[in-house]
């Protein structure tokens, strides 16, 4: 049998979940739990050990809120760089890219002959068949690490 003060606290209770959740203040707490980028399609070109390496795989973005992808690091490579490929008066060239932006809703593609990671001083792990953990950095203080999957210079 409930008593009365049973009754009155699951009304309550339930009057109360009812109004928070009519309310933005739900709304809110349920977009702060919005997920991060995520990282697709991740694999290293690695041409010969003593070059750099190449990284790429997409990058989407699920979430309301942009992202910016500011660095990444990996124990498989000296350091790594964003870069991306450009020509300009017909010349195909590298450049250093300090942040890339990702939009809300919105997917990027790191793909040759556009932006990419270079993998700086590859270790003995960067192995065409194996695998090697990538760090992506992003200006919020978050990170997501892929294993990235090694191929040859065909990319295979």
């Amino acid at each position: 049998m409930l008593d009365n003060r049973t009754i009155g606290a699951r009304v309550a209770g339930v009057v109360l979940g009812a109004v928070l959740a009519a309310t933005p203040i739900a709304a809110t707490a349920v977009r702060a739990q919005d997920a991060g980028p995520t990282l697709s399609k991740p694999w290293i070109r690695m041409v010969m050990p003593s070059r750099p390496a190449a990284g790429y795989f997409q990058l989407s973005n699920p979430g309301d809120t942009g992202a910016a992808l500011t660095g990444a690091e990996s124990t498989a490579c000296g350091s790594v760089m964003l870069h991306r490929s450009v020509t300009r008066n017909g010349q195909a060239t590298m450049e250093m890219v300090k942040s890339i932006k990702l939009m809300p809703h919105g997917t990027i593609l790191f793909s040759p002959g556009g932006y990419h990671l270079m993998c700086m001083e590859p270790t003995e792990a960067v192995v065409p068949g194996k695998t090697v953990q990538i760090t992506l950095k992003f200006a919020d203080g978050t990170s997501l690490t892929g294993d990235f999957e090694v191929r040859g210079a065909a990319g295979n």
